[in-house]
């Protein structure tokens, strides 16, 4: 008799963590200017530890009032000013890619990226390819597997 509250209960927590897992989503932000700054707190008297670049795409980990906690690129932590956040999305390719004209790699090669390049995200067509726009008005696709910030 014992048997079945017990499979109940581990199939209930078994659910759980299944919805926990699809409820949770990733959000990206950019650098909203040059020379925004990261803390190693959320406080202006905080060490200060990275300068960032306009556009470099941040992972946001924690909201807490004026301040964000993000996560970089090469998985760094620090904190914020939420001010410095835009919610403009950007991708930053993480080794040499090609950028293709279509979402085909039979397409033709607009042009290579090199790895560290800032690009404007302008949809993530769901099958592996994401389209993209240079900052020079190149507009194309590239794979998901060599950009940062989706």
């Amino acid at each position: 008799m014992r048997k079945q509250p017990i499979k109940f209960c581990l199939g209930l927590c078994a659910v759980l963590a299944l919805l926990a897992n699809t409820a949770y989503a990733l959000d990206f932000r950019s650098a909203a200017s040059h020379g925004v700054i990261l803390f190693d707190a959320p406080n202006n008297a905080a060490h200060k530890v990275f300068v960032l670049s306009r556009g470099t795409p941040l992972e946001i980990m924690v909201d807490q009032g004026d301040w964000m906690r993000v996560r970089d690129q090469g998985g760094s932590l620090a904190w914020i000013h939420k001010q410095d956040l835009s919610s403009q999305r950007t991708v930053q390719v993480i080794k040499p890619a090609s950028i293709y004209r279509e979402a085909d790699s039979k397409s033709p090669v607009l042009f290579r990226a090199s790895a560290g390049l800032l690009l404007n995200l302008l949809e993530n067509t769901k099958t592996g390819w994401i389209k993209i726009k240079h900052h020079d008005g190149d507009i194309g696709y590239i794979r998901i597997e060599e950009v940062w910030g989706l």
